[in-house]
């Protein structure tokens, strides 16, 4: 499935019933009175998280939404029926903006949420309500209210718990398919992922967190070169990052502060997200070389830095980091329980 992340739509609400002028007219009962009832609610246009949506798609093709109007009052005090409201499914993590300008309107988190984005308008009132001990015919009704008309910019931030970031070819794909179910693209060039891909990891007993493929991040991301700020966004949901270096890199140290650097004048925040630290492609090292060049390796990072040696091709020291992985998703799960 093509993934998609942004879009924009129209949506319209319905209009408001209009209120009923009416009399009885009934044998025996020479001066009924005023029985209009009132027109019905127009339908309203709201979105509603699905667990089960992990992309824009349906409503990349369909960029019109109105909802029905209600209809208007009847005689004999009958109420004009309600406009159905629309809903519009969308994944977890979904903010919608105003087209045009910076104002965030709201955002669906949760499976279930829901959010308005236009609201019907109100019907109006029969002349049965307008009787009163000095005018007890009254011979006009309230017409409904008008309905909303908006364009919304909807753009998807995923939600996983772990994220990674690193270069292009720097294994994360290759990772995220030796630890999840999760098939995405493998091959030996740049870019290879050109969207997000999620994956289930699965710990011992009944514990599992959500690892999520970003795209490759280059210098000049946070201005938008590669795929850069189509992606980073992404990272912002994530409630731990996991950078990814491979052994083979000319400059450990210096490809660490590029990618630090990139989330720091992309979003600042990201800085202070919890984060681990893994040397990937370790399988290109003879085994007894790993414990020295880890050693080296720490030495070149920030001290205090949480560093794994894996290979995602034969496995090494993927249950450890997995383990560790898991604890942080933890302590923020409980973190964000409390706050």
């Amino acid at each position: 499935m093509r993934f998609v992340d942004y879009v924009t739509v129209k949506v319209r609400s319905g209009s408001g019933g209009s209120g009923c002028v009416a009399f009885r007219r009934e044998k025996f009962v020479p001066k009924g009175g005023p029985s209009g009832g009132d027109g019905g609610r127009g339908g309203s246009v709201l979105i509603r998280a699905d667990r089960n949506l992990y992309t824009l798609l349906d409503l990349r093709y369909n960029r019109h939404h109105f909802a029905p109007h209600g209809k208007p009052g009847e005689g004999s005090n009958r109420s004009g029926k309600d406009g159905r409201n629309l809903v519009l499914r969308v994944p977890c993590g979904t903010v919608v903006r105003a087209t045009g300008g910076s104002e965030t309107l709201g955002e669906v988190m949760n499976s279930g949420d829901e959010l308005v984005l236009v609201r019907g308008g109100k019907g109006g009132k029969g002349n049965t309500f307008f009787k009163r001990a000095t005018r007890q015919a009254p011979q006009f009704a309230q017409p409904g209210e008008p309905g909303e008309e908006k364009d919304v910019t909807l753009e998807l931030k995923m939600l996983a718990d772990v994220g990674l970031v690193g270069q292009p070819n720097a294994g994360k794909s290759t990772l995220v398919s030796s630890v999840s179910a999760a098939r995405p693209k493998v091959a030996d060039y740049p870019f290879t992922t050109l969207a997000p891909m999620p994956g289930v990891v699965n710990v011992e007993g009944y514990r599992s967190f959500v690892i999520a493929d970003i795209p490759g991040i280059i210098a000049g991301a946070s201005q938008g070169k590669g795929l850069g700020l189509r992606f980073l966004k992404h990272i912002q949901r994530n409630a731990v990052l996991l950078f990814l270096i491979p052994v083979n890199s000319f400059e450990l140290r210096a490809e660490y502060d590029a990618l630090l650097h990139e989330l720091c004048t992309f979003d600042p925040a990201l800085v202070a997200k919890p984060r681990l630290v893994a040397f990937s492609k370790v399988d290109l090292l003879a085994p007894d070389e790993r414990r020295s060049w880890l050693d080296e390796a720490r030495a070149a990072l920030p001290s205090g830095e949480d560093v794994h040696l894996i290979s995602s091709v034969t496995g090494f020291g993927l249950t450890r980091l997995k383990r560790e992985l898991w604890e942080r998703v933890r302590q923020e799960r409980e973190a964000r329980a409390q706050g």
